[in-house]
């Protein structure tokens, strides 16, 4: 069985049109998100391209499902990936919690997230490490999703040790589009969209404006506008796209708020204890990217500048630490990321076997000045605890050689090699430096078969996630000790922490239309990190272990009907104790030990339309000791849609079909109402409710 079913060239050009495969351009676009291409084969709404994934956990999603199911939030895309949970502890204008593997990802640390070759995650953020904020993604955009878990992929770096994804937008719309949504709770969103020929190639625009007031007793004001254009050049064997994007948004928050007082009636469930918290936020980027076909393979090139602004007001403990101000605070940052990547994949015999290569080359520096860290109170900024100005700059060289031994046995060896420096100037006299650090990632794979349309994998495979800068330079606590009135020493934190992964899967297509992936994994990071109340940050801890399984079920039955259900089980433990009696303990707080996900779409091409989404994640230790659990959470999301004309179309989509009180996240940490008395810290359950059953209508106008 060759590597390669057809040329090189065609190959690449049917993955890359299909999920933008290492983040390159699409060199060909198809007519529908599904068309079936050269060498590849439909499963449901998650493509397989036969002979081409090494590990079961890897795969990629079609546009064609993330336009079916409706989305609460833009960042729910990645939800698409199967495992991936997505939540909210804040104002829907800052970054989303994530949950994959037994971790609480907080705003993205472990999981890479790419959207058009430039990377999503930001190192050394205002409010968190791998800040990933997806509220610049316009859905309907997304032409696929490139998936992969687990340590195992040289082209993946930093923040991917639990997984990344790579989102590829569309070059061209099939026709232009004008939406509208209206939903409950003031919400109001607009889409136009369309794409044009112009005589150098495709040009692509978007502009999407959205309001919500959320259910919350304090309205959330939430403002968010985005703009796209999108220019794709082809030029013989060679394509580029250049793309400019724009994004600002601004909201009021209801953020997790302590159960006694909803207990005592003091708020209600949607209530906040400090309506002044929110913020504001800008991004603005230019890409370019390139894709060139050679005769045994092909280049890949791009270049990316994002600037970015952040200033988000938060209170996670009332009047804990301050008494008669109040602990409010603001994490502010402006920053210029700048970068690219460069990639060469070739084919060649290597002692009389098919052989395929890449060798390539990953690069990003970030500016981030001022990033500041302010006493708050209501919604205005205070003094300064400490503010920075950071450099930092990481290239990552990797290399990946895929040999086929035998025509069922196949082997993946790469290398990955990743330097990371920082420059730090503090407010606080001795926190400031220079630091680096490197990192060498070997992986290593084997895939056995295909028998009977089945395919075995063993993966195994170093990855890391670098740390915050100022973390790594800082010799004191940013804010004064109360009872000595000066700041504490505190430990540098390691720059990279290093982590390792081992799998061992089944992929396996045994009935017309059944794709079945089953995947035993392992994950043991060097230092974990974990969620910090009074601060409003993750701090390093401990290591740690995560071990599970996860079980892959999609099915097409007949034409027009698609099953998905995706449930994973993970254990995740600290190495050794953590904490002091009588707290110690090795259970991770927020690790979730099982999701669930399942998916009923729809669509004959008929007038009508539907899809029933249920998804379900279960309880978290809060504590080390395992004392205190979070509560499960199961929501049920619904579409229906209806044809009315060729060029319109009307659906209604509702979120939290059976109207679960459930939470979106609990934490455990303590805090001080105004109302409690003086010098009093009470441990509680600090919650951020789901959003209630709630209702959208949309009408679409094709033209």
């Amino acid at each position: 069985m060759p590597l390669f079913s057809h040329s090189d060239a065609a190959r690449t050009a049917a993955l890359l049109a299909l999920a933008g495969l290492g983040g390159a351009p699409a060199l060909a676009q198809t007519a529908s998100p599904e068309a079936q291409l050269p060498g590849t084969e439909v499963r449901a709404h998650y493509l397989a391209a036969a002979g081409e994934q090494t590990s079961a956990s890897e795969g990629t999603v079609s546009g064609a499902l993330i336009q079916r199911r409706p989305v609460l939030r833009p960042a729910e895309v990645l939800e698409f990936v199967p495992g991936v949970i997505v939540s909210q502890h804040s104002g829907d204008g800052k970054a989303n919690q994530y949950y994959l593997r037994g971790f609480n990802l907080d705003h993205g640390t472990d999981f890479a997230t790419w959207v058009d070759g430039m990377p999503v995650n930001m190192p050394t953020h205002a409010h968190g490490q791998g800040y990933t904020d997806l509220n610049f993604l316009i859905p309907e955009l997304v032409q696929a999703i490139q998936y992969r878990k687990g340590t195992f992929a040289a082209e993946d770096g930093d923040f991917s040790s639990a997984g990344s994804a790579r989102i590829q937008l569309k070059d061209t719309l099939e026709q232009g589009l004008a939406a509208i949504t209206l939903g409950e709770h003031n919400h109001v969103r607009t889409l136009v969209a369309d794409s044009t020929e112009l005589p150098a190639g495709p040009l692509l625009y978007a502009i999407e404006g959205a309001y919500s007031d959320g259910p919350w007793d304090q309205p959330q004001h939430h403002k968010r506008v985005n703009a796209l254009l999108r220019h794709s050049v082809p030029d013989g064997a060679t394509r580029h796209s250049f793309t400019a994007m724009l994004y600002s948004a601004r909201w009021d928050s209801t953020d997790q708020v302590p159960r006694r007082a909803i207990d005592s009636g003091e708020i209600g469930r949607f209530g906040a204890i400090d309506p002044s918290d929110g913020g504001h936020s800008q991004r603005g980027s230019l890409s370019w990217q390139a894709t060139r076909i050679a005769d045994d393979g092909e280049w890949q090139a791009g270049l990316y500048a994002i600037q970015s602004r952040l200033s988000l007001f938060s209170n996670f403990t009332y009047f804990l630490d301050d008494e008669v101000n109040g602990d409010q605070f603001e994490q502010a940052e402006k920053r210029l990321a700048l970068g690219g990547q460069l990639q060469r994949s070739w084919t060649t015999p290597l002692a009389g076997l098919e052989s395929r290569h890449t060798l390539g080359l990953q690069w990003r520096h970030d500016r981030i000045d001022p990033l500041g860290f302010f006493a708050a109170q209501g919604g205005e900024r205070g003094a300064p605890f400490q503010q920075s100005r950071v450099r930092q700059t990481s290239v990552g060289l990797h290399g990946q050689s895929e040999t086929r031994w035998l025509p069922w046995l196949r082997s993946i060896a790469g290398l990955r090699l990743d330097r990371i420096s920082v420059d730090v100037d503090s407010s606080i006299a001795g926190n400031g430096g220079s630091r680096s650090d490197m990192a060498p990632s070997p992986k290593f794979s084997l895939v056995f078969g295909p028998w009977a349309n089945t395919e075995l994998f063993a993966n195994t495979g170093w990855g890391f996630h670098s740390n915050d800068a100022r973390g790594m330079t800082s010799r004191l606590s940013a804010k004064l000790n109360p009872d000595t009135g000066s700041r504490d020493a505190t430990e540098r934190a390691q720059p990279l922490v290093r982590t390792r992964g081992h799998e061992l899967g089944l992929r396996g297509e045994w009935l017309p239309g059944w794709h079945t992936n089953v995947a035993l994994w392992r994950l043991d990071l060097d230092s974990e990190l974990v969620f910090v109340g009074d601060a409003g940050e993750t701090e390093a801890s401990g290591a740690s272990r995560r071990h599970g399984i996860e079980v892959g079920q999609h099915w097409q039955p007949v034409p027009g009907w698609w099953l998905d259900l995706d449930v994973a089980w993970s254990k995740a433990r600290f190495r050794q104790a953590q904490g002091d009696v009588p707290h110690a303990g090795r259970r991770v707080p927020g690790a979730v030990e099982r999701v669930a996900s399942f998916g009923l779409t729809f669509d004959d091409k008929g007038p009508w339309t539907g899809q029933l989404q249920l998804r379900h994640f279960g309880p978290r230790d809060l504590i080390e000791d395992g004392s205190v659990r979070s509560k499960g959470t199961t929501l049920a999301y619904a579409r229906l849609g209806r044809k009315l004309t060729p060029s319109t179309r009307v659906w209604i989509d509702v979120f939290n079909l059976l109207n679960r009180k459930v939470s979106d996240i609990d934490y455990l940490y303590e805090s001080r109402l105004a109302s409690e008395p003086s010098g009093q810290a009470t441990t509680d359950l600090h919650s951020h409710p789901a959003e209630p059953r709630t209702l959208r209508v949309s009408l679409l106008v094709s033209f």
